[in-house]
């Protein structure tokens, strides 16, 4: 079966397993995803990632983080651009998430950075996701 979206995969995937409380989950690897994994893991939604190579097109496994109180890290997470409608925005309409609590992932022409970052850079582009 293909996946249609896979970033809204990837972001699904990470959803369920925090959910389900499990250290860490296997994911289709792509260059795309792998900029994510470094933006969650530099901004501390996740531990750490592995990229692992497998017969095909290589894995992404992504080592989940929790609190104190065993809660997920990452309370939400949604795909703001989507296969049917993308959104762009220009450097000036980068607006925060939650007031500041949580980012946007943006894909640019400079490549994939948070919100914080593209405003820094005066670039805008499509909006991947939100994570707070």
């Amino acid at each position: 079966m293909a996946i249609i979206d896979p970033i809204a995969d990837m972001l699904t995937r990470l959803n369920n397993a925090g959910i389900a409380k499990h250290d860490a989950v296997v994911i289709p690897l792509s260059k795309i995803k792998s900029e994510i994994a470094k933006i969650l893991k530099k901004e501390g939604y996740i531990k750490d990632f592995k990229l692992m190579q497998d017969s095909k097109q290589g894995l992404l496994k992504i080592y989940l983080k929790y609190t104190e109180k065993n809660r997920h890290v990452i309370y939400g997470i949604e795909r703001v651009s989507k296969c049917s409608r993308r959104k762009y925005v220009k450097k000036v309409g980068i607006t925060p998430v939650l007031n500041g609590l949580g980012i946007a992932i943006l894909s640019t022409s400079k490549g994939v950075m948070t919100d914080k970052t593209a405003r820094k850079n005066n670039v805008g582009g499509e909006v991947l996701c939100n994570v707070w």
